[in-house]
């Protein structure tokens, strides 16, 4: 619950809350930091009202409300053997009756920058 003050706290300024999301991705193994770096620079050029803070540690992108649309979780964080890339309740990825929302990433390819890149325009849409 501290965490979660202090990025309250931090998110507050649009800038604090970017030196949190940098510090995050400093703690992050090389091979995630990669990721979460890329997908960073992707969010950017994509869908640029979007800023990036922390969201229960993890890397996020908010909307003018602060609220978060997408995150990034890191395989280390909970131990796992993939790292997610997530949209919440906010982000307008509606397909129907069904449709996903987190998405597992091992490696960063040209072929993931393109899917995500239309996940991000469509999450903003």
């Amino acid at each position: 619950m501290r965490a979660r003050a202090k990025e309250l706290k931090a998110n507050a300024s649009k800038e604090a809350a970017l030196k949190e999301v940098q510090a995050a991705y400093k703690k992050m193994s090389p091979a995630d930091r990669e990721i979460g770096e890329k997908l960073h620079a992707l969010v950017k050029k994509t869908a640029p009202q979007l800023w990036a803070k922390t969201w229960y540690g993890m890397p996020a992108f908010a909307n003018d409300e602060g609220k978060a649309i997408l995150f990034y979780q890191d395989a280390g964080k909970f131990k796992t053997r993939y790292s997610t890339i997530g949209f919440n309740e906010q982000a307008n990825l509606d397909d129907g009756a069904l449709w996903a929302t987190s998405f597992a990433i091992i490696k960063w390819t040209g072929a993931v920058e393109k899917q995500l890149a239309a996940l991000i325009k469509k999450s903003v849409s």
